[in-house]
C-alpha cells in the first residue's frame, strides 16, 4: 500500500488520542501469562508482533514462524528451551533470518537447553527442545538488546532454581531491564538488581492479579514529532499513560522540552503543548536507553532545519533493518545531510527540504511513523505504509484523525 500524505489544513492542532497498550509490555506479561495462568491482563497491544506472541505461546509442537517480530523470537526461545515435552522450530521473515540470536542460545545451552541451528549458525531458524533447566548461572555481554536478558528474566521463576545473570560490562537499556523486573515484582516474584548482577527467585505460583497494561510510549513519540512541528498553541491528549513509567522510551516528556514541547500528566491521560519555538540549532541526545525513538528525533530535528548527534544507537543495525543506514538515505532523500558510525547518527543543520518524496519503509514500522510528522513541513509519499501494523495499525486513521490527509494511491 502506497500513500500520499498531506498537511492538515491548519497546523495549529487541537486533539484527542487513545494510544493501544505498549507492545513491550504486553509481551513480557504475555509470556507471564503463559507460565502463571491465573494471571488476568487488560488493555493488551493490537499489534501485530503482540498477536504473534500470544500464538506462538500456544504451540505445543510443530513450527512457530514470528514473521518480522524480533521480541516474540527472543522471548519464545527461552520460553520454549525450559518447557518439558514441547518440540518446536522457531523461524521467521528473511530479515529474521539475518538477526543475530547466538548470544542468547549460548547462555541457554549453558543452563542445560537443547536448541540447534536448522540455517546459518548463530542465526534463527532454531530448533528447540524443552527440558528441565536446573543450572541458574550465566554470564552474558552487558552491552546486548535488553530483550535477550528480559527473555531469560521472564522465564526464571519457572525455572527449579531461578536465575543469576552476570553482566560483563558497562549495561545499556536498563530501563527495559526494570521492566521485567518491576512486572515480576508485581505478581509476587523476588528479584534483585545489584551492580551487574541480576537474580530470579523461583515460584510455583503467582498471586492473581489484574495487570492493566500502559499505553506505548514509542507511539507517543510520533505525537510528540507532530506536536514540535506544529504552531505554537498546538494539543494533543494521549491516554492512557502513567508519570512513573517503567517504559523507557518515557524519557521523551524531557527530551522534547528542547523542541518547545510540555508534557502535563492528568490522571491517566498526558497532554502535549507545543509552548514555543525553538530557539537552538542544534541538539545532543545519549539514547542507550532509548534507542527505539530515535529515528522520531532525527526526523524532528531535520523538519525544525535543525542539527543533531544522537549517540547510543549500537543496536539499531540489528532491528528489523539496519535502520541508521535506512536514515542516512531516506533523511538524504528529502535533502538531509547525514553520516552515521556504528552507534551514531549526525544530521547538519539544513534548510533545503524535498516535497513529495516516496519514503521506503524497508519493512520497518518504525520508518513509516517516523517520517509521518514530516508532513507538516512537505507533502510525502509513503511505500509500504501497510507495515505499521506490527506495532500501531490504527497509525493511519489516527493521523487523519488529527486532520492530516491520507491518501491511498
Amino acid at each position: 500500500m502506497k500513500l500520499q500524505l498531506t498537511a492538515p489544513q491548519s497546523n495549529l492542532l487541537n486533539s484527542k488520542i487513545q494510544i493501544t497498550g505498549s507492545k513491550s509490555e504486553t509481551n513480557r506479561l504475555l509470556l507471564l501469562q503463559a507460565l502463571f495462568p491465573n494471571l488476568k491482563i487488560e488493555n493488551l497491544s493490537n499489534s501485530d508482533d503482540a498477536q504473534v506472541m500470544q500464538k506462538g505461546l500456544e504451540v505445543t509442537n510443530g513450527t512457530v514462524d514470528i514473521h518480522h517480530a524480533g521480541t516474540a523470537m527472543r522471548f519464545l526461545t527461552s520460553f520454549f528451551a525450559s518447557q518439558e515435552g514441547k518440540e518446536v522450530v522457531l523461524t521467521g521473515s528473511k530479515r529474521m533470518k539475518e538477526r543475530p540470536i547466538k548470544v542468547l542460545v549460548d547462555a541457554l545451552k549453558d543452563l542445560g537447553a537443547e536448541i540447534t541451528y536448522h540455517g546459518n549458525e548463530g542465526y534463527p531458524p532454531i530448533k528447540i527442545k524443552g527440558k528441565k533447566l536446573v543450572k541458574s548461572t550465566v554470564n552474558l555481554p552487558a552491552n546486548i538488546s535488553s530483550q535477550y536478558i528480559s527473555s531469560l528474566l521472564l522465564t526464571a521463576p519457572s525455572l527449579e532454581n531461578g536465575i543469576v545473570i552476570n553482566l560483563v560490562g558497562k549495561i545499556t537499556s536498563v530501563p527495559y531491564i526494570k521492566m521485567t523486573l518491576s512486572l515480576l515484582n508485581s505478581i509476587g516474584i523476588r528479584t534483585e538488581f545489584e551492580g551487574n548482577q541480576i537474580k530470579v527467585y523461583p515460584k510455583n505460583s503467582a498471586k492473581d492479579e489484574v495487570l492493566t497494561v500502559e499505553s506505548d510510549w514509542s507511539a507517543a513519540s510520533y505525537f510528540y514529532s507532530i506536536v514540535a512541528l506544529s504552531e505554537v498553541g498546538s494539543e494533543i491528549k494521549l491516554s492512557s499513560y502513567k508519570k512513573d513509567s517503567l517504559q523507557g522510551d518515557s524519557v521523551l516528556s524531557e527530551i522534547y522540552k528542547d523542541f518547545g514541547v510540555s508534557t502535563t500528566f492528568l490522571n491517566n491521560t498526558i497532554k502535549l503543548t507545543k509552548e514555543k519555538d525553538i530557539s537552538t540549532d542544534h541538539i545532543e541526545v545519549a539514547l542507550e536507553n532509548a534507542p527505539d525513538i530515535a529515528q522520531t528525533i532525527a526526523v524532528t530535528c531535520f523538519g525544525l532545519s535543525i542539527g543533531c548527534h544522537l549517540t547510543g544507537l549500537h543496536t539499531l543495525p540489528i532491528k528489523e533493518t539496519d535502520r541508521l543506514a535506512a536514515m542516512k538515505t531516506e533523511l538524504e532523500k528529502v535533502g538531509g545531510s547525514v553520516a552515521i558510525t556504528a552507534e551514531s547518527l549526525t544530521l547538519k543543520q539544513e534548510n533545503q527540504m524535498i516535497p513529495n518524496v516516496a519514503i521506503d519503509t524497508y519493512n520497518d514500522h518504525r520508518m513509516a511513523m517516523a517520517f509521518a510528522p514530516l508532513v507538516l513541513k512537505i507533502p510525502l509519499k509513503m511505500n509500504d505504509a501497510e507495515v505499521v501494523s506490527k506495532s500501531y495499525p490504527d497509525f493511519w486513521s489516527d493521523m487523519k484523525h488529527l486532520g492530516i490527509q491520507v491518501k491511498e494511491l
